[in-house]
């Protein structure tokens, strides 16, 4: 091998990320498990929807980087509020194929960007749209109510006691 494939290889697999904590990283952990499960429950006791799959991403940020901007309440019910509303949009009148589903992504990744309330899960709030078939109803149930449940425990979660395991989280940012 040629040095310059070694240092091809080296830099895929070279971390950007910063290392946390194992303490940060359990702390993470245990804030997905209660969002998740505190969300999944309410919507079972109210027989409601309150849940979808990109939430489980909107955790990752809500509690292993809860100071990025791209973690804030309003990324976060933002970005899942615009990219909803042109996922339902685009699905109510075009059809589900491979050129649309690529066009709900990239304009819900640019109307993101350009109201500054970037969210990565949201990208995936498009796709979910037009393959489960929903409607104006799902900007409700899940969208905001799920957003506002999610940033509600996530901001609760961190002004816990649990403070004393990561001084450097603030959450929401101010």
């Amino acid at each position: 091998m040629t040095k310059p494939s070694i240092s091809v290889i080296k830099n895929i697999f070279h971390r950007q990320q910063a290392s946390q904590s194992l303490s940060d990283n359990i702390k993470s952990g245990i804030g997905g498990i209660f969002a998740i499960a505190s969300i999944a429950w309410l919507s079972s006791l109210t027989n409601s929807l309150l849940l979808m799959a990109p939430f489980g991403a909107s955790c990752v940020l809500l509690f292993s980087l809860p100071n990025s901007p791209l973690s804030q309440p309003a990324n976060v019910i933002g970005g899942h509020l615009v990219s909803s509303l042109i996922g339902i949009v685009l699905a109510q009148h075009l059809p589900s194929e491979w050129w649309s589903l690529g066009l709900a992504v990239g304009l819900s990744i640019s109307a993101m960007g350009i109201l500054r309330i970037t969210h990565p899960p949201a990208g995936a709030d498009p796709l979910v749209i037009f393959m489960g078939g929903f409607g104006w109803e799902y900007l409700v149930f899940p969208v905001i109510s799920g957003c506002l449940l999610l940033t509600l425990i996530a901001s609760l979660f961190h002004k816990w006691p649990f403070h004393k395991w990561s001084s450097k989280i603030k959450y929401p940012n101010k």
